[in-house]
C-alpha cells in the first residue's frame, strides 16, 4: 500500500510561520524594516495587509478627472492616514481604498484582457490616478467606454466622482 507523508509540507508551513513571526519581531525592533513586513505576506493570524496605517505621507494619490462635468472635473490630492488633501471626500476615498487593499492584489487593476463586456457607453469621462498606495506606485487610468469600464469606475466611487447613467440613458 502506498502512503503519502505530510511531514515535509508541515515542516515547510511551520518554517514559513516562523519566518513571518521572526520578521514581525524584527520590524517591531526596527521600524525601518517595516517595508519588509509588507513583502512577507500572510502570517499565522490571517491575511496580512501590506497597508500600514500611521505611516504619515505613505499613502498619497493625485486624481485627475476630465469630461465628467463642471462639478467633478479637476485635479485632487488625496492623503490617507491621516486623511487630507483637497479631494472632495478624503475620508470616504481612504475608507474605500483601505477596504479594497488585499495582499497580492492590485486595488487599481485594469479590466482583464479578453473580458466580455456589455456594449454600453457611460460618457466621455476619464480619470488618471497616480501616486503611492500601500507602499506601491500607482498609475491607473479609468474611462466609461463599456460595461466593464463603467463597473470598474463605479467600484472606485468616492475616489472617483459618482456619475450615474450616461447622457440619454435611463
Amino acid at each position: 500500500m502506498f502512503q503519502v507523508s505530510r511531514a515535509p509540507a508541515a515542516r515547510l508551513l511551520g518554517a514559513a510561520v516562523l519566518s513571518a513571526a521572526t520578521l514581525a519581531s524584527l520590524c517591531a525592533a526596527n521600524p525601518a524594516n517595516a517595508s519588509a513586513a509588507a513583502i512577507a505576506g500572510p502570517g499565522p493570524s490571517g491575511p496580512a495587509s501590506e497597508h500600514r496605517p500611521g505611516r504619515v505621507g505613505a499613502d498619497h494619490l493625485t486624481v485627475t478627472v476630465q469630461d465628467a462635468g463642471a462639478d467633478a472635473d479637476g485635479t485632487y490630492e488625496l492623503h490617507c492616514h491621516p486623511g487630507g488633501g483637497d479631494h472632495p471626500d478624503p475620508d470616504g476615498a481612504c475608507a474605500l481604498l483601505d477596504g479594497g487593499t488585499r495582499w497580492g492584489g492590485d486595488t487599481f487593476a485594469p479590466v482583464p484582457e479578453g473580458s466580455v463586456c456589455t456594449m454600453q457607453y457611460g460618457g466621455p469621462a476619464t480619470a488618471h490616478v497616480t501616486g503611492t498606495w500601500a507602499g506601491r506606485p500607482v498609475d491607473a487610468t479609468y474611462d466609461r467606454r463599456d460595461g466593464c469600464e463603467i463597473s470598474r469606475w463605479d467600484r472606485m466611487v468616492p475616489l472617483l466622482p459618482e456619475l450615474g447613467a450616461a447622457p440619454g440613458r435611463s
